[in-house]
């Protein structure tokens, strides 16, 4: 039995009511969400690359709302797309010619759930963003959900439609494997509610789906209880070898010994403000002391940044702490960085990034952006070729690597994965100026697909994440071994394929056929 709990203060306020055709003006606020989209918001995305303009934008209040759409599209022969903040890279949250639903319109409610073991979840609208989930949750019980997202402007059903990884996924898993239940609506126009133990084949298809096989309205998101601060670290090193040795022994650490928090990044070896040395050290730290740096490093550099998390005031059992978890570390000693900040700004600490992204335009410019899942044995060699050859010169933004474990990720998922133990997120968030004062976006592709081009005639496992292929076999080799059961949900959950057009997986046609 799930017993629903009041909360101790008010609840966050519902997202803007108006339900019509979608024909205002709606456009970004200042703190990165969007106002109700328009047909001309709805017609383009984050990644401001591919433009599909949609019959109408459906601002849904309920489930059944949501429902009533997709039975609508299906005697309309239109497609339906779910559009939460807008952060979809490829155009995979547009649908052209057909409906898209303005998930941020759906009822914001929160509330606390108390389960029969004695831990609790966040029962959560599939609109809602995650900075609003985290204020929620820690305002009036102060617990949080255990894994996060880099950027929490992206709303709970985008990112367990397609994974939620950052630096918490080593300990407790991406975002897909900390769901409880779900409230979804299917191709077919039906309401479910499914778990790990009822409907469960239903539950795995939506985790990692890209919204394939149905619209995510609700989810029960678990929590614990939310540290008060964390102690935030960077430490540089100029051989990758001993950057991801260090970085793999610690996301397969357990224990009070372990980190929190694992991640890193590439940055170029220059004065580069927003390539090179500047962009590791913290605001209020010292500088970056390039002097330090070896003799005969390469081209680019290597960040490591973890993170402990703590209750207390500081003192010298967080600095004892720290300081014998570093030890073994074979980083550039003084090349360290070290602050304490509250849990809450931590986790919020990319707005910063957008509030100058939008304040210099790249905000709102293209963004083409890269991600990909690449096998611990593959990685030195892609460093070889990629980090110190391709992008030796930097991206105009970050350049993420760092290792996830295989282990926290379940089989029955839909997210493809490279078969590996470890494998490394890599991930290329470019920021760059409209062209002329940037480059030109068609350079940026190639370069894109030159890398990828590299991992293929290399023989790398990789996958890419967040992927937008073009064609049904380049989907099936994606998918793998997968590709039958992804072929089988969607005929089972999606017959007509009306559901997420912009993936163009299935084409919207006759009922679908197995393979």
């Amino acid at each position: 039995m799930i017993a629903y709990l009041d909360p101790q203060q008010n609840q966050t306020p519902n997202p803007p009511s108006v339900a019509g055709d979608g024909t205002g003006t709606g456009t970004g606020t200042s703190n990165g969400t969007e106002t109700e989209p328009s047909i001309t918001t709805a017609s383009s995305d984050f990644g401001g690359i591919i433009h599909a303009v949609p019959a109408a934008v459906i601002h849904p209040k309920s489930i059944t709302d949501v429902a009533s759409a997709i039975r609508l599209a299906g005697t309309r022969h239109l497609s339906v797309a779910a559009r939460g903040n807008g952060h979809s890279i490829s155009g995979q949250s547009l649908s052209d010619g057909g409906l898209v639903l303005n998930m941020r319109s759906l009822d914001a409610k929160v509330e606390l759930v108390s389960l029969p073991d004695g831990k609790y979840c966040a029962d959560v609208s599939g609109g809602a963003l995650w900075e609003e989930v985290l204020e929620w949750c820690v305002k009036n019980y102060n617990m949080a959900p255990l894994s996060w997202t880099d950027y929490l402007g992206l709303t709970v059903g985008g990112t367990l439609s397609n994974g939620g990884v950052s630096g918490q996924a080593f300990r407790h898993g991406p975002q897909v494997a900390n769901v409880v239940q779900m409230e979804v609506v299917t191709g077919d126009g039906e309401c479910h509610v499914c778990s790990d133990a009822d409907s469960s084949d239903l539950f795995y298809a939506l985790l990692g789906g890209f919204g394939q096989f149905g619209i995510i309205t609700r989810a029960h998101i678990p929590l614990q209880p939310a540290p008060r601060m964390v102690r935030w670290i960077r430490v540089v090193y100029d051989k990758f070898e001993e950057y991801t040795a260090d970085a793999e022994w610690l996301v397969t650490r357990t224990g009070p010994d372990a980190f929190d928090y694992v991640e890193g990044f590439v940055f170029v070896n220059s004065s580069d403000p927003v390539n090179g040395w500047p962009s590791v050290p913290f605001p209020s730290g010292p500088s970056f002391d390039a002097g330090l740096i070896p003799v005969g490093s390469g081209p680019v550099l290597y960040c490591l940044e973890v993170v402990v998390h703590y209750n207390h005031q500081r003192n010298d059992k967080v600095d004892e702490k720290v300081d014998d978890m570093l030890r073994p570390l074979n980083y550039i000693r003084g090349l360290e960085f070290i602050v304490d900040v509250s849990y809450v700004d931590f986790l919020s600490r990319v707005k910063h990034v957008e509030k100058e992204a939008r304040a210099n335009g790249s905000w709102e410019s293209a963004h083409p952006w890269l991600n990909l899942f690449i096998a611990s044995s593959d990685i030195l060699d892609f460093d070889r070729h990629v980090f110190k050859h391709i992008l030796k010169h930097g991206i105009g933004g970050p350049m993420l690597v760092y290792p996830m474990l295989r282990r926290k990720w379940d089989r029955r998922m839909s997210v493809a994965l490279p078969e590996s133990v470890i494998f490394y997120l890599v991930a290329l968030l470019r920021f760059p100026r409209s062209y002329p004062e940037g480059p030109r976006i068609d350079e940026v592709l190639a370069q894109n697909h030159e890398i990828v081009n590299c991992c293929r005639s290399n023989g790398y496992d990789f996958k890419l994440y967040l992927p937008h292929y073009e064609t049904e076999s380049d989907w099936a080799e994606h998918f793998g071994d997968g590709w039958s059961r992804f072929v089988r949900r969607k005929a089972d959950y999606d017959p007509m394929a009306i559901l997420a057009p912009g993936q163009k997986i299935f084409s919207r046609a006759a009922p679908l056929r197995l393979l």
